[in-house]
């Protein structure tokens, strides 16, 4: 997949193209169909798969206290991207000078005039342009004068009504439900992070851990223990991996994510870790002696054991 970083960096003459437009957060199952469809489009009619997304949510720039936390980093979006059969995503930097583009100028500078666009694929809900001005409708009247095409694609609906959305995921995530997000996802929830030293109280209980920086890339859970899988210089490992301050010890810093690696000794300080949240298994537990906390450790290590089996 080719990456323009910014419409200036299309190159002259690109395309033609079928486009699809989006934040893309999570690339849920919502966005892969979209994907999907503007894959086969484009290959039925020998045009390039572009998808065209943002640097950031647009909420960000306009009421950044209204922005909700996004479910991936920038770079997690785009490596996900990447994965999807797409020939290119374009990346625009979301500030004033892009705020400020009229819906109209939207369609005729960037999908059209950058990337030769024939068929443009949307939701009925798609808005575009400053103000947020820009609907389906006035793509349909512009489609005639540019050569274009409009397709307007349904939106997924697994159950009771409700479209596959980042909100419900991030609602999901925050009650601690990875796998019922994971499955809107198409994949499981991932924290990605570089290992840091800690106090090795883990270490001293028999359970050693690779601490995760506090700047962690991906929406962080619900507190709790939760089933992962935990990945470093390629190399999977089964781990039981807790969100919270453990109650049980004083002085820990609040939402410390740290992931005891199962039957594996590996020197990971300052190397890239990816967690992938499988289940969660218990909420933050006090308990009354460091004997009942070694006993639990060992139950959750069993059932990371089941679960990954």
């Amino acid at each position: 997949m080719e990456l323009f970083d910014g419409i200036e960096a299309v190159p002259p003459g690109y395309g033609p193209s079928a486009v699809t437009v989006g934040k893309f957060d999570g690339v849920h199952l919502g966005h892969r169909a979209v994907i999907a469809r503007l894959r086969a489009l484009a290959t039925e009619r020998g045009l390039s798969a572009v998808a065209m997304t943002f640097d950031r949510h647009p909420l960000a720039f306009h009421a950044p206290d209204a922005c909700p936390v996004s479910l991936v980093s920038l770079a997690q979006k785009l490596d996900l991207l990447a994965h999807t059969g797409l020939d290119a995503t374009v990346l625009l930097r979301y500030d004033a000078a892009l705020a400020s583009v009229t819906a109209e100028e939207f369609v005729r500078d960037h999908l059209v005039g950058a990337l030769g666009a024939r068929a443009l694929l949307v939701g009925r809900d798609f808005r575009y342009g400053a103000g947020n001005t820009g609907d389906v409708a006035l793509l349909e009247r512009l489609a005639p004068e540019l050569g274009f095409e409009v397709i307007v694609v349904d939106d997924v609906v697994p159950e009771d009504d409700r479209k596959v959305s980042s909100t419900w995921i991030r609602e999901l995530l925050g009650e601690g439900r990875v796998r019922e997000a994971g499955e809107l996802l198409g994949r499981p929830p991932v924290l990605r992070s570089t290992v840091v030293h800690g106090e090795r109280l883990g270490r001293e209980l028999g359970f050693p851990t690779a601490n995760l920086d506090p700047a962690v890339e991906g929406f962080i859970p619900l507190d709790g223990v939760y089933a992962t899988w935990a990945t470093i210089d390629g190399v999977r490992y089964p781990a039981a991996t807790s969100i919270g301050n453990n109650p049980t010890f004083e002085g820990v810093p609040e939402h410390r994510i740290e992931a005891h690696l199962i039957d594996a000794t590996v020197d990971a300080y300052d190397r890239t870790i990816e967690l992938e949240f499988v289940d969660r298994l218990r909420g933050m537990v006090r308990f009354d002696s460091v004997d009942a906390l070694i006993s639990a450790l060992a139950a959750d290590v069993a059932r990371v054991r089941e679960l990954l089996a």
